[in-house]
């Protein structure tokens, strides 16, 4: 005779995360932090959500790059374990007040944005809260961004390490242990590039002002930013000496230097990094 074996209650499937990272804001940084993640082979689209309150952006995120979009951060965060906060620092308390329901000791927070210091941050994710600060800066867009992170006073040395391999799929990145420098990156390297930008600008306008048709004088000033850059990085020399070995006594390079040190080039570019700086402690100040 036999006995049928007494049956095991069957139980729930735990249920893990829907996304291995979710953003909380979809601009251009997020988008660019996506789609590097996806060129590296980090993530598959469909392991990536991204919120935001403009359609069209998340409609941009799911038509371009194969995302998950949503307009509820809240659902965001409680459906991804790793959370980028890449919205403008002038909204992220109100941003932090919304999700914190959501937030648990598993989360981390990768914040992308200016100024805020992780202590806003924790304290406005609730106790405990596992962040690591960050900057980028906009060349992350072609994979050529450079990176700055630090982490909290909850955030675990992996934590941070997921941080950097996370940002080093779109450019370089290193971490720093004193959170006030990230100030003085974010007026060098986060506000840089737009310093560039406008010498770009400025030579462009000076070909043309010395008889150069425009596309003509667009097409040297470009290429002359991008060897120059090439040789900053390659030929193993200082910028100073790369100047010396273009500038002849008596040349027409001399004569453009003096000109602009006449006209407080040097100081100025300087300085613009320092006012930055200044405002990006503002910003951390709310």
């Amino acid at each position: 005779m036999s006995t049928k074996r007494p049956q095991r209650p069957m139980t729930a499937k735990a249920k893990g995360p829907r996304y291995a990272v979710g953003f909380i804001g979809g601009g251009n940084m997020a988008t660019a932090l996506i789609k590097g993640f996806i060129s590296a082979g980090l993530y598959r689209p469909q392991e990536l959500c991204a919120s935001d309150v403009d359609a069209q952006k998340r409609q941009m995120l799911k038509r371009r790059l194969g995302a998950a979009t949503s307009g509820d951060n809240g659902a965001v965060v409680r459906d991804a374990k790793v959370i980028v906060l890449a919205v403008k620092p002038q909204i992220m308390n109100a941003v932090l007040a919304e999700i914190r329901p959501a937030v648990t000791p598993a989360h981390v927070f990768i914040s992308i944005a200016a100024g805020i210091p992780t202590r806003r941050l924790e304290a406005g994710l609730g106790p405990r809260a596992r962040v690591v600060r960050v900057m980028p800066n906009t060349p992350a867009l072609l994979g050529k961004g450079m990176a700055v992170a630090v982490r909290g006073q909850h955030a675990t040395a992996a934590d941070e390490r997921l941080a950097l391999k996370l940002l080093r799929a779109v450019g370089k990145a290193r971490a720093v242990s004193d959170e006030r420098l990230l100030d003085a990156v974010t007026g060098l390297s986060g506000s840089g590039p737009a310093f560039v930008y406008l010498f770009a600008e400025a030579l462009i306008a000076g070909g043309v002002k010395a008889g150069l048709a425009p596309e003509l004088a667009e097409e040297l000033a470009l290429q002359t930013l991008v060897g120059a850059a090439a040789m900053l990085q390659d030929a193993g020399e200082t910028p100073q000496r790369l100047r010396e070995m273009v500038t002849s006594p008596g040349g027409t390079t001399l004569a453009g230097l003096n000109e602009l040190g006449r006209r407080g080039f040097t100081d100025g570019v300087s300085e613009a990094v320092v006012v930055a700086t200044r405002r990006s402690v503002e910003l951390g100040q709310g």
